[in-house]
């Protein structure tokens, strides 16, 4: 396979060159998360470069968190737990006191023109329609986040004629088994802020009192922006905990 093919950049070390290229059919959905990739030998061949080349190449992806390795088994595609970020941040327990992973209920799904933070956050034009879900997220039975979340609606189109119902509880693995699309990375950003009339009415608690806002941008393999998702959730349960070495 060529590494000079028309849209690279030539004058990158060859071995940036090949961490393109494998990141590419991980874009792609060639690689899928939690399958091995093809041996540093079989990469050799491929590739037509030695293998210290693919070795810096794999490490770079895995210093990044796109790929891991396991012992005897091979180098696979990494998927990150994206709910166990989100839900560090609330101590979200049970009446018996265990962890418990919130249920969903999607309210709506609909085509529209984002507001200007969300087209911002996606890349997208100003004019340009996406796909607005609004979530809220159950702890036995009661509401402990809202979720207002936007997606690129040509990316996402077959989502706009599916029932409410068909949508899954984890949303990232129902992006890839219905659109291809796959969620690599994420960026948050924490703030609090006062409850609306509206978000105070689904968390069951007082206009104004104070809500922790978490905003995410969720990314592909290749950086582009495929979600942008704001969570409000009771302050009440709110906690920030973080080790220091």
């Amino acid at each position: 396979m060529s590494l000079f093919k028309p849209g690279h950049d030539h004058r990158l070390p060859l071995y940036q060159r090949v961490r393109d290229e494998l990141l590419e059919n991980i874009s792609a959905g060639n690689w899928l998360p939690d399958n091995p990739i093809p041996t540093e030998n079989e990469l050799t061949k491929i590739y037509g470069v030695a293998i210290g080349t693919i070795r810096k190449a794999v490490d770079t992806l895995v210093n990044d968190g796109l790929l891991y390795r396991s012992q005897g088994r091979g180098t696979f595609v990494r998927r990150p737990d994206f709910n166990a970020s989100l839900f560090r941040f609330f101590r979200q327990m049970s009446s018996d006191g265990r962890f418990v992973m919130p249920k969903s209920q999607l309210l709506s799904r609909t085509l529209k023109k984002p507001p200007q933070y969300a087209t911002e956050a996606l890349k997208i034009g100003g004019n340009d329609e996406a796909i607005c879900l609004e979530r809220l997220r159950f702890l036995e039975d009661r509401v402990v986040l809202t979720e207002e979340i936007w997606l690129p609606a040509p990316l996402f189109a077959s989502l706009v004629d599916l029932e409410l119902s068909e949508f899954g509880n984890l949303l990232y693995p129902f992006y890839e088994q219905q659109c291809g699309q796959l969620i690599a990375s994420a960026k948050e950003t924490l703030t609090i802020a006062s409850a609306s009339t509206s978000i105070a009415k689904a968390l069951n608690t007082d206009e104004n009192s104070p809500v922790a806002v978490i905003e995410r941008v969720a990314y592909g393999y290749d950086k582009t922006p495929l979600e942008y998702r704001i969570s409000h959730g009771s302050a009440e349960t709110f906690c920030y905990q973080i080790e220091i070495a």
